[in-house]
């Protein structure tokens, strides 16, 4: 091997070390995040609140738009993110309100 492919993977392994470490950020804030979304669903259920609040989940797409934007991602994919969470959120409260 080169010396330009050897420092060629070097770089390579010092980048899937970090998306691996990103991965496992993701991982657990999403389950802290379900922790606290399963909270406010039993919340919900036990004073007989709607599973979904529109006004609230249209401000939270604002507001990740914005964080996207400021972070360089694309604001339609960070909206389709967090549309798939509200969903799977809706999805479990509704489950345990029946």
């Amino acid at each position: 091997m080169t010396d330009a492919v050897t420092r060629a993977a070097e770089i390579l392994k010092g980048h899937r070390e970090s998306i691996d470490r990103l991965d496992a950020i993701l991982v657990y804030t999403l389950g802290e995040r379900f922790k606290h979304t399963q909270a406010v669903g039993r919340l919900k259920a036990e004073h007989d609140l709607p599973p979904s609040d529109p006004a609230r989940e249209e401000a939270q797409i604002a507001r990740l738009t914005d964080l996207a934007d400021r972070a360089d991602l694309d604001p339609e994919f960070a909206k389709k993110f967090l549309n798939f969470i509200i969903q799977e959120v809706i999805q479990h409260h509704k489950q345990h309100q029946s």
